[in-house]
Parts: C-alpha cells; structure tokens; sequence
C-alpha cells in the first residue's frame, strides 16, 4: 500500500501529514483509546479502525455475548486475527481492546507491522471512566474495582512494553490527548511526518 499523505488546511493546530505505518492505541479499558484514537485519525485525515468494534460486526454479537458464550481464550485468538488483518488492510489509527497487547504475538505483531502507542492512566483516573459502564465483561465481578486493579497490576508491565507512551491524566481534553500522541509520534519519522 502507498503512504497516505493528506492536505489539510494549515493552521496552529493542523498541518500536513504523512502516515507511515498504523498507529495502535493500546492499554487499559477506560484509558481512552477508541476517544483519543478517534480524535487521532480525524486530526491526521487517516481511517479509524477499531478492532473490538470488527469482532463485533464479523460475529455478529457484542464482546460481552461473545466472552459468555465462546469464554475469553476463544475472543483472544479472534481478536489476534483480526488485529494482523486490520494491520494489513489499512493504514491508520487502531484501536484495541484492553488485553490484545497482553499476548506476546500481539506485541510483536503490532510493533514489526505498524507502532503502538500505550496510553497510559493511572488506576484512579481508569475506575472514575468505567465505575457507571456494564459492558466491560472483564469488570462484571463481584467486587469490579478490586478486579480493575488486579487487571491493572498485570498489564501495566506489559503495556510498559509498546513502542511509545503518552500519559492520560485524566485532565486533558481529547484534543489536548491528540497534541500529545502527535507528539510522541514525531519522535519516530519512520510512522509520522510533518510535511
């Protein structure tokens, strides 16, 4: 696939861009990776892909539905299928579910195919984002702030792991997000260039 190069208006905040390789939104439900990777792909005029969303739509039921009748192992294989398809059909902004960057071939997937991107919440800020929302199978516990941190103690060494980390606070506006992943991003002109 040719590089994606997009004209937008110049102004403070838009500029031209060249997007290299897909940019995959990885870390904890509730960090903002469908919000921030939507506002993203808009800014750079890119797709915006979502692998859950695509689970979805391909199995015709909700990742919830899915997680009760197929269990969690079954929606992992799925979701690493559908990850290195999206990596190869498109390039733009992906965003992933909460544990598809925990399996090493994910990991290593993403980062020979495209760049991810963690961003990175503290556990306060990813309770305040999820506490009120019944569709995080994963939360659905007896005690779901307990098991959110528990989650959280496991992944963060492995989201520690992606190509690049942009802090989520919990204060900054989307857009204020975007500056921040554009960012990181022109760390690495092999992904994003500013032309």
């Amino acid at each position: 696939m040719s590089e994606i190069e997009h004209n937008l208006t110049k102004s403070a905040s838009h500029a031209t861009w060249r997007l290299h390789k897909t940019v995959v939104m990885v870390g904890m439900m509730g960090a903002g990776k469908t919000a921030v990777g939507r506002a993203l792909a808009q800014r750079l005029a890119v797709p915006f892909l979502d692998s859950d969303a695509e689970i979805e739509s391909a199995a015709n039921m909700t990742i919830p539905e899915i997680f009760a009748r197929d269990g969690e192992p079954f929606f992992r294989t799925k979701e690493s299928q559908v990850i290195g398809r999206l990596l190869d059909e498109e390039r733009g902004i992906l965003s992933t579910g909460g544990g598809a960057f925990l399996t090493e071939g994910n990991r290593a997937m993403i980062s020979a195919r495209g760049v991810s991107v963690w961003l990175n919440a503290d556990l306060p800020v990813l309770w305040n984002r999820v506490k009120h929302k019944d569709t995080r199978p994963l939360l659905r516990t007896d005690n779901p702030r307990a098991t959110l941190a528990a989650l959280y103690e496991a992944r963060v060494p492995l989201y520690a792991k992606s190509d690049l980390t942009v802090v989520s606070d919990g204060e900054a506006a989307i857009e204020q997000m975007v500056d921040r992943v554009i960012g990181v991003l022109e760390t690495r002109p092999d992904v994003l260039e500013r032309l």
